[in-house]
């Protein structure tokens, strides 16, 4: 992603103004929110091609980072995941840290490992998955694993 390319921010108003704050405060507002943690996620828009990005709770399984495409229970998939579905490899920002990621949708078995890791952070995920279920849809979970430095650090001269 070019770093000189405009960032188009989730147009709904309250997560727009967190995204905004935790941006001009490199993370030190806004990482914590309302007692979860959360990371910025910028993905490329699969229609427009333009990079789009969304703040989003997150957790942790060693050094991956797990979030969940809730949607809130609507019926259909958010865009974000839509978008990481058509390009996988993303950029987050977890605080001050950005990190290139490659982004997959966890197996059903894996899901099973997952899914109480983050209805412990945010337990309102247990009332969407049962709206979405009603709904016919099944909510994802998506790991995002950090992608390597490249090119890597050179090896040390002794």
């Amino acid at each position: 992603m070019d770093s000189d390319e405009k960032i188009y921010d989730s147009p709904v108003g309250n997560v727009k103004t967190h995204i905004r704050q935790y941006v001009e405060s490199n993370g030190h507002k806004g990482h914590m929110y309302r007692g979860q943690p959360t990371l910025l996620l910028i993905t490329r828009g699969r229609k427009s091609g333009k990079l789009r990005r969304s703040a989003l709770i997150y957790g942790r399984e060693g050094p991956n980072y797990i979030i969940v495409a809730s949607n809130a229970g609507a019926v259909h998939h958010p865009l974000w995941y839509l978008n990481l579905l058509a390009q996988p490899e993303v950029e987050i920002q977890v605080g001050a840290d950005k990190l290139k990621v490659h982004a997959r949708t966890v197996s059903p078995q894996e899901k099973l490992r997952l899914w109480p890791i983050m209805t412990k952070i945010f337990k309102t995920y247990l009332l969407y998955e049962r709206k979405a279920s009603a709904a016919g849809r099944k909510i994802p979970v998506v790991v995002l694993e950090p992608l390597p430095l490249w090119p890597p650090d050179p090896p040390a001269v002794l």
